[in-house]
């Protein structure tokens, strides 16, 4: 089992603390959560809650991931470094891609981008970039992104957006591109990942619900004839701290990475220490 943590400290000093604890215990990746602006009156409908309200109120401190992981790149070695999740129609494409491409040459190919299409439509709003087409606009920036990020001569002609006789650099260490991991539940963003993915980030609020989602994107992945495996990463929010057992069953439902804490509460300092002893020394 691999296992990530997520990054929600504010200062500096004190995200790179936690990140290169969490390295030393053996922790795989940090995971850091983002928006760029948040509504004081939310009208959209938070997919990961009973009520449908999003778990933080609107004036909580969102640091930018990409700026973040990079300064914690150079504190650390081994740890990857991931988006969970990036919005990727929030922007052009473009500048994503050439930040990608920066962060993993900085960190030496840790990248891990987590992606998705967004759920706020006040945040679209506010930011001026449409929301009706973010699934079409997410996939055809992605399928720009690889390109650029592996090709010598990258053209790219799609609906959103295009580009033909440019070049790009620097290219990421990983090639063709760092692994895209899809986040979401619902039957499209299930779709998406195995379409486009290499891996899956969901989000259960208990093991049977999990069982259930994973058994869903086998489906969609037999039915679309995919044979490469698709690396499936959980963060089982049962309002509880995570146990080894729960961990085994996880293992068993195919689980590749528990994500530890939440994104908005990372475990922190002895609390990292206790896990370590308590779940990662009995499910390594």
């Amino acid at each position: 089992m691999k296992y990530g943590t997520f990054i929600t400290r504010q200062r500096g000093e004190a995200i790179v603390a936690e990140v290169q604890h969490a390295e030393r215990l053996g922790f795989e990746s940090a995971w850091i959560a983002e928006h760029l602006i948040m509504p004081v009156k939310q009208e959209s409908v938070y997919p990961y809650s009973a009520d449908g309200r999003f778990l933080v109120p609107p004036d909580s401190p969102f640091h930018d991931p990409l700026i973040v992981l990079a300064y914690v790149a150079a504190a650390t070695h081994r740890i990857r470094l991931a988006t969970g999740i990036f919005v990727v129609p929030l922007r052009n494409p473009f500048a994503t891609a050439k930040a990608i491409a920066s962060l993993d040459q900085l960190s030496q190919g840790r990248v891990t981008f987590g992606v998705g299409i967004g759920w706020l439509k006040e945040e679209f709003e506010a930011v001026g970039m449409t929301f009706e087409n973010r699934a079409l606009r997410t996939r055809e920036y992605l399928e720009l992104m690889i390109k650029l990020w592996s090709e010598a001569d990258p053209e790219y002609q799609g609906k959103t957006v295009a580009t033909r006789g440019m070049k790009f650099a620097p290219k990421t260490v990983q090639q063709p591109h760092p692994p895209i991991v899809f986040g979401g539940t619902s039957e499209p963003a299930l779709r998406r990942t195995v379409k486009l993915g290499d891996g899956w980030y969901g989000i259960a609020h208990g093991l049977e619900q999990a069982r259930t989602q994973i058994a869903h994107l086998r489906e969609y992945a037999r039915a679309a004839g995919r044979t490469r495996p698709i690396e499936i990463t959980l963060s089982l929010r049962t309002g509880k701290p995570l146990t080894a057992d729960d961990v085994r069953r996880m293992a068993e439902l195919g689980v590749d990475r528990t994500l530890v804490g939440l994104p908005i509460k990372a475990l922190e300092g002895a609390e990292l220490d206790r896990f370590r002893t308590a779940v990662m020394d009995k499910v390594p």
